[in-house]
């Protein structure tokens, strides 16, 4: 079944892979399993097709379609796994980037932990993050994602701006996302670096938890 849903949409079939989303959750498999096993894998599959350029922009937008609806179909499934409220965070794709399928994998799973989300959006420059912490002062992760290797250098700038703030409002700055390292992170001065959004989750938790 993980294969079948992964096969969806990485073909991009928004209506199939809806359809077999539903069969797995109707079956009993757990949203976030289909979320680890199918989407995730799906998701990095296509970021290497991309960066490789053994595919083009019409499949990459046919596949986020297909990821789209069945991240629709597991949406309400994972937020009734939530725990209570554990603090906020400011989610965004860095400028220049108008992918949003991993940043809202990543939203849905924040959510399941009981994190209220501040969704920027996609191409959101550093001017405006800074803004979003300003404006939500509580805010305790800001994580900033890419799917393009050209929004790279917009990543970096984010992070710096972010970085010139702290002193007035603390907060972790994650990044994540195709072409992202923890090399690349460690040289922008991010905090942390994720591989996938169930990683980012579990980060999140502990740090809004105190863990970390």
């Amino acid at each position: 079944m993980f294969a079948e849903i992964q096969n969806a949409v990485t073909g991009g079939k928004p209506r199939l892979a809806a359809k077999l989303t539903e069969q797995a959750l109707e079956s009993g498999v757990p949203a976030t399993e289909i979320i680890n096993n199918s989407l995730l894998v799906a998701m990095h599959q296509i970021g290497l097709d991309f960066g490789s350029n053994d595919t083009d922009i019409a499949r990459v937008l046919a596949c986020a379609r297909a990821m789209k609806m069945a991240l629709e179909v597991l949406e309400p499934e994972v937020k009734k796994s939530g725990k209570g409220y554990v603090g906020k965070a400011i989610l965004g794709t860095a400028g220049g980037d108008l992918h949003d399928v991993g940043k809202n994998i990543v939203a849905i799973m924040f959510e399941s932990i009981g994190c209220e989300v501040v969704d920027l959006g996609v191409d959101v420059p550093a001017e405006r993050f800074v803004q979003a912490v300003e404006q939500n002062p509580g805010v305790r992760i800001v994580c900033v994602s890419c799917l393009l290797t050209t929004s790279m250098a917009e990543m970096g700038r984010i992070v710096r701006a972010l970085r010139d703030i702290r002193k007035k409002h603390p907060f972790v700055i994650m990044v994540g996302g195709g072409p992202v390292t923890k090399e690349f992170a460690e040289e922008i001065g991010a905090d942390i670096y994720t591989e996938n959004a169930a990683e980012a989750a579990e980060t999140a938790s502990r740090i809004l938890r105190g863990n970390q």
